[in-house]
């Protein structure tokens, strides 16, 4: 493919904050951006050069994103892999529709995990109460997850037993799933990185990650820990974007259990973890996603700073996180008043609990003094500790 230059249009499916950022990077680079999605208030729409407000297999849509657009990237995992890889007939598409279609699914995710010899935990196809019956007692104590839609601690249940599992799985309306077992984590790690057509990859440092209720709170960049342990992360990461053929930006996460690294999920698009790369990196990760779409070579994903991204969610904008009470804007000053903080807010209509409204990155030379003014700030505003 000939390299897309500006002032050429970009297709973006997916209108979240990760499409918000990508056209930030591409009107940087001089591009303009179509955005496809339902949501008219959606955080990308508001900046595109043109939002089209429409369902993502709305053909008519699409037909107009094919007509107009150089090439076209999503943003959204769940965007059906069915309008790429309709579009991928008339224009180019990155990443790929069978890509995405192996991310978007945690059957075919933990299949081609395994095929691959990617290091992953125990698991178990469930299509039926067969299924759960046949399950090897040792993957018990377990998470049940549904194969497609789930995110954010969505779709899941913890199970003990092969009962519970069975009522987990009625629960979740008969639905195909994983059965995992439950690994003891010693921490949480994620990879993410780009890959362009000609195979060359560039990944940014492994990030630590901490999660609260089951949705990403604070992110440590370099991760903590062995170095080998990271080079381990890398290499496997880079090793899935091979065999997906993948085209973008891609993250990994990764569980660590007992000094042992297991790949959990892949995400088709930037990841929330990879945020502090807009602040701390040469190379952002959704410019990245740019480069990749268009043919441009890849930037240079250096760290000039150490990082830690801390996740703004809905229940902020509620005193005391009650949603019976009237919304009210949190005091951004106890951000701003750090030396190394910025913050960035996602413009989203209204706020809800688990909604990801913002975050705020904290960047400087000292890794332990950026750890200790995340967590202050943190702390500020009102981030409980609770259920990490």
């Amino acid at each position: 493919m000939a390299t897309i230059l500006p002032p050429a249009v970009l297709g973006m499916l997916g209108g979240g904050q990760l499409g918000r950022f990508f056209v930030a990077a591409a009107h940087e680079m001089g591009y303009l951006v179509w955005v496809l999605d339902p949501d008219p208030n959606s955080p990308a729409g508001r900046l595109a050069d043109r939002h089209l407000v429409a369902a993502y297999d709305d053909y008519a849509a699409l037909d107009q994103i094919a007509a107009e657009c150089a090439a076209v990237s999503t943003e959204f995992e769940n965007v059906p892999a069915e309008a790429l890889e309709y579009l991928a007939k008339f224009v180019p598409v990155r990443p790929s529709s069978k890509a995405v279609a192996v991310c978007q699914n945690r059957i075919a995710e933990k299949t081609f995990m395994h095929e691959h010899a990617i290091p992953h935990g125990p698991f178990a196809v469930i299509r039926g109460d067969d299924d759960v019956a046949a399950a090897d007692h040792g993957l018990f104590p377990a998470v049940l997850k549904v194969a497609r839609f789930g995110y954010d601690g969505k779709g899941q249940a913890r199970v003990a037993n092969h009962d519970e599992a069975l009522h987990a799985f009625h629960e979740f309306g008969g639905e195909p799933c994983v059965l995992e077992k439950l690994l003891t984590l010693d921490c949480e790690l994620s990879v993410v990185l780009a890959r362009d057509a000609e195979g060359r990859i560039r990944a940014f440092a492994p990030g630590e990650n901490r999660h609260r209720r089951g949705i990403l709170d604070v992110t440590i960049v370099p991760a903590r820990g062995g170095r080998q342990l990271r080079l381990e992360a890398e290499k496997a990461a880079e090793r899935i974007a091979q065999a997906l053929d993948y085209v973008g930006t891609l993250g990994v996460e990764f569980f660590v259990s007992e000094g042992e690294l297991f790949a959990n999920e892949m995400a088709p698009r930037p990841h929330n973890s990879g945020h502090h790369t807009i602040d701390a990196c040469v190379t952002s990760q959704y410019e990245q996603q740019v480069r990749a779409l268009t043919g441009l070579p890849l930037g240079e994903p250096r760290m000039h700073s150490h990082a830690v991204m801390v996740n703004l969610l809905g229940e902020l904008w509620f005193d005391g996180g009650d949603h019976h009470r009237s919304q009210r804007e949190p005091d951004w000053s106890v951000v701003h008043r750090e030396p190394g903080a910025r913050l960035h807010l996602y413009g989203k209509h209204h706020a809800r609990q688990g909604r990801k409204m913002g975050h705020f990155t904290v960047i400087g030379e000292d890794a332990d003094a950026v750890l200790e003014a995340a967590l202050r700030a943190r702390a500020a505003l009102g981030i409980a500790d609770d259920d990490h």
